[in-house]
Formats: C-alpha cells, sequence, structure tokens
C-alpha cells in the first residue's frame, strides 16, 4: 500500500473505528446522477459515516463565472464539519467514496485549505471495504459537538487572472488534469466547449489510482511527476476544480507540495469565451 498518513486500508479503518477522535465521512456521488450518492449512502455504508455531498456541501451556487463547482463558503463548511463532530487539528477524518478517489480529494483539499491535516482518504474506497467483508448498515448517523474554526490557507488558491498572468512563465507549469480525449478537444461531455487552456500539460486523474481504485505506490507517484519536480510553481485544474484534488494528492505523496488549484478549472476558463 502506499506509504503515506493521507491513505489508510480498509484494515486499519475497521481497527480504528470506534475512535472517539475519528469522524467518517461518505463522499460518494455521480456527475450524471447527482442523487445517486445520497440514495447510496441511505441504502448501506460503513458504521458511523456521515455523507457530505458534492453539490449541496462541498460546492456553492453555480454562477456565470466560477465553474460548475464552485468552493462552498468557507464559513458555512465549517459549521458543517463541527455539526459531524470534527475539532480543528484535532479529529482524524476519514474519507470515502466509490469513485477513485474523484469526490473524497475534494474533501481532503477542502479540509487541508480550512487548516486541518488530519485528513485520510480510504484506499480502494468503499468496494474495498465491501470486498474485505467489513459491516455495512444502513442507519444515518447521530449528529455529534465539534468545534472546526477555518484557517484558509489562501496562497494554495489561484482564479482566472492569476492563470493568464503565470501560465506562461517559465517556472509555471500549468497541469490539465482531464483525461487525454478531453484535453486535446477530441470529446466534451460537460462543457460547452472543448479543448484546453494554452500552455498546459496534460496529467489525466485517473493515473493516481489503479483500476480498482487502488492508490499507486510512493515511488509510482514520484515517477509520474518527475518532470515538473524542480518547478517553483504548480498549477492544477480540471473541468470544475474537483478531479483536480487527486492530482494535487498525487503530488503531495510524490514529495512535491505546495502546488496550487484553479478552482474554477476549465468550466470557468471557457465561460469567458462564451
Amino acid at each position: 500500500m502506499t506509504d503515506t498518513k493521507f491513505i489508510v486500508s480498509p484494515e486499519w479503518l475497521v481497527a480504528n473505528q470506534d475512535n472517539p477522535d475519528l469522524v467518517i465521512i461518505d463522499c460518494r456521488f455521480s456527475l450524471a446522477d447527482p442523487e445517486l450518492g445520497q440514495n447510496q449512502y441511505r441504502e448501506s455504508h460503513i458504521p458511523g459515516a456521515f455523507y457530505l455531498d458534492l453539490n449541496r456541501d462541498l460546492s456553492s451556487q453555480v454562477g456565470k463565472h466560477g465553474g460548475r463547482h464552485p468552493l462552498p463558503n468557507m464559513a458555512e463548511l465549517a459549521e458543517k464539519f463541527s455539526a459531524i463532530g470534527i475539532n480543528s487539528r484535532s479529529t482524524l477524518v476519514v474519507a470515502y467514496d466509490d469513485s477513485r478517489l474523484a469526490f473524497a480529494a475534494r474533501l481532503w483539499w477542502l479540509l487541508r485549505y480550512a487548516g486541518h491535516d488530519k485528513i485520510a482518504l480510504l484506499d480502494g474506497g468503499f468496494s474495498a471495504w465491501k470486498s474485505a467483508g467489513y459491516p455495512v448498515v444502513n442507519t444515518v448517523s447521530d449528529r455529534r459537538e465539534g468545534k472546526f474554526v477555518p484557517e484558509l490557507q489562501s496562497d494554495w488558491l489561484v482564479d482566472i487572472a492569476t492563470v493568464k498572468s503565470r501560465k506562461d512563465l517559465p517556472d509555471t507549469v500549468l497541469v490539465d488534469s482531464r483525461e487525454k480525449e478531453r484535453y486535446l478537444g477530441l470529446k466534451e461531455p460537460i462543457d460547452p466547449i472543448a479543448g484546453h487552456i494554452p500552455g498546459a500539460v496534460n496529467y489525466p486523474w485517473q493515473e493516481v489510482t489503479d483500476a480498482g481504485g487502488k492508490v499507486r505506490s510512493n515511488w509510482e507517484q514520484k515517477q509520474r511527476w518527475q518532470e515538473l519536480e524542480n518547478a517553483k510553481e504548480i498549477v492544477v485544474y480540471c473541468g470544475s476544480g474537483v478531479t483536480a484534488c487527486v492530482n494535487l494528492l498525487s503530488l503531495e505523496i510524490a514529495g512535491i507540495p505546495n502546488a496550487k488549484l484553479y478552482a474554477g478549472s476549465w468550466s470557468d476558463w471557457c465561460s469567458y469565451q462564451l
């Protein structure tokens, strides 16, 4: 398994799930069926897990610009974190999905952006938990009292103006996290314009895990990013700032911290061209 504090195995989670300083969060979601994750949670989930929804909890309202999944209001999100028992800097949060970390990584990034580094992702997601034969329940978890006070890492985030001004600098690398066909503009199933931001290089987010959703080894993550390891600034984007977080996780595992997120991503960029 990947050797990092940000990934835990199903075996570790089942052994620690009764820890009072642990909060488990189910992040399952489907872009094609926005109610699917909530319905899956109601049907079965890891005992004690709470559910946070990509659209309702981990994003804010969509506007003309800002992308398809603008970052949430952090004060409101902090209240939600407090209501499920997360205490700033002390509670260990373990998040999972069933989409190769596509949505759980968004929560991983948001918590760390809010100053909370004690967040790990479940290797292999809900499928790995079930495959191991561990128990599931369909009861909604009881609310817990916590106190979460965000301390935003504002320099982790860039907007379109920053991308425009820095994307062509020799020591800045702009990383497009979408699959190759979307990067090349051969297909665009979601956004109104196909293509990529000029100058961006392509590192598809799906490469971070194997087909079963297991995170590839530290060595593989390092090899993946070796051409960028000396870059002074790395800015990562995807379609709407969600799956880019999987690449940000990969960079962290590879020992290349401080990469930044263009949260609006391609959906924000192309909204100015319409």
